[in-house]
């Protein structure tokens, strides 16, 4: 089974979002999402976060931030980020990407380009959108391989 790991800064708003988005579209593929840094390790999903996974009937569990480790880099056959600052980030824990595994999610669709983060901007239902489009078209990428 293909293994997906999605990754955003804090893990309690588009990379949870990615995930169980994704999970709503398919089981056969696993996923799961981290965090590139400790500042919200344990927490669970941002309020806001809920409330848009909510609005568009996307099932969610109970959820505790968690940090991307060296180790997943093996373990995971992608790791999708929500912005270029997450590469960077990214890059710091696991090295170069010598096996083509990074990627950001819009990156597979037909409007690359960063997703914002709703923390600071407060826009849920635009991030939702933009998963959601990434997360269809990475599927579609994923079950073409």
């Amino acid at each position: 089974m293909k293994k997906v790991l999605f990754i955003c800064h804090g893990n309690i708003c588009r990379s949870p979002i990615a995930e169980y988005v994704f999970k709503s579209l398919t089981s056969e593929i696993y996923c799961e999402s981290k965090a590139t840094t400790t500042e919200e390790i344990g927490n669970d999903i941002y309020p806001p976060a809920k409330r848009v996974l909510d609005k568009f009937c996307v099932p969610y569990q109970k959820h505790a931030a968690r940090q991307v480790t060296k180790a997943d880099y093996e373990e995971f056959d992608c790791l999708i980020v929500m912005e270029a600052l997450n590469l960077r980030e990214l890059e710091r824990i696991i090295g170069k990407d010598e096996k083509g595994k990074v990627s950001r999610l819009l990156d597979f669709t037909d409007n690359p380009s960063d997703i914002e983060d709703p923390w600071w901007t407060g826009n849920f239902e635009r991030v939702f959108l933009q998963v959601k489009e990434g997360c269809e078209a990475l599927l579609n990428k994923l079950r073409r391989f």
